[in-house]
């Protein structure tokens, strides 16, 4: 039994940044540091990490130069200046070696540019300085899954949900479906994914999960349900939306799936459909 029965909500990418931007500002000079990355990444998970102590007090030497470099890191992030914020999240990282929030900073940024393992590094790095902090324990547990590590990754989005104080639990219980889902561990998959809209009834990975687990099984109308309330609750990406019409496809509604495949073409012109909504090699749409 989990610890707690509950559970990349999903912003669109920009809506997010601007939470993380205001975020990494307003905590320069507070006493609490805030870094939170709401979206869903395009493997279909979220990632998230809370608040990190700093105290006021701290004397260290280039403690607050870091705090200052980190905010600035979120802010060039926003502006979608990448290649600037992880020069700062780097030098964040050099003057506060010890510093959470900078190593989170520049797991993220390094992710961002397919950089898996030293991504992989930083989140961990976070993790190991936050032990019991949960948004961080899902970050590294979200990265582990995401490089094909499913069972490892399910031991950390367990203590990230004994975090009593974790503010998004739904967030960690439907990215430890997600994952049990891809391991073939369907019990353990339909106990998190049911926890998880349980907590939020509009969690857009676990709903996503759902509606892809309808459709394999046999019940399409089920998964249109479960993928109709995907869509309206959050942005779509070329998977939910490939999924759509493959449903939609399957229970006869040729119209409705060809709007779903218009809308990919439109919206994410590399993902490769056919007419009929099928995937082509592409293996980046899952």
């Amino acid at each position: 039994m989990m610890r707690r029965e509950w559970g990349m909500t999903r912003q669109a990418p920009a809506a997010a940044l601007i939470v993380v931007m205001a975020l990494l500002v307003l905590a320069v000079g507070c006493s609490r540091v805030t870094f939170v990355r709401p979206d869903v990444d395009r493997k279909g998970f979220e990632r998230t990490a809370p608040e990190v102590d700093v105290r006021t007090d701290d004397r260290r030497s280039g403690a607050n130069a870091a705090r200052r470099l980190v905010a600035r890191g979120g802010q060039l992030m926003a502006a979608g200046d990448l290649a600037a914020a992880e020069d700062a999240a780097k030098q964040a990282v050099k003057l506060a070696p010890d510093s959470a929030q900078a190593h989170t900073l520049l797991a993220l940024l390094t992710d961002r540019r397919g950089d898996a393992a030293s991504a992989g590094k930083h989140y961990l790095r976070a993790a190991e300085l936050a032990p019991t902090q949960g948004g961080m324990l899902n970050n590294y547990g979200t990265w582990l899954c995401g490089q094909g590590r499913h069972m490892e990754s399910l031991d950390w989005f367990g203590q990230a949900l004994a975090d009593r104080s974790y503010a998004t639990p739904a967030v960690a219980l439907a990215n430890a479906g997600a994952c049990a889902h891809r391991a073939g561990a369907d019990e353990r998959a339909a106990r998190y994914l049911a926890a998880s809209i349980e907590v939020d009834p509009t969690n857009p990975v676990a709903l996503g999960v759902l509606a892809e687990r309808e459709f394999r099984s046999g019940d399409p109308l089920r998964a249109r349900a479960f993928s109709q309330r995907r869509l309206a609750a959050a942005p779509a990406d070329a998977a939910s939306l490939l999924l759509a019409s493959q449903i939609e496809e399957k229970l006869g509604d040729k119209r409705a799936a060809a709007r779903y495949v218009q809308q990919i073409r439109a919206e994410f012109p590399a993902a490769p459909v056919t007419e009929t909504g099928e995937v082509g090699s592409d293996e980046s749409v899952q």
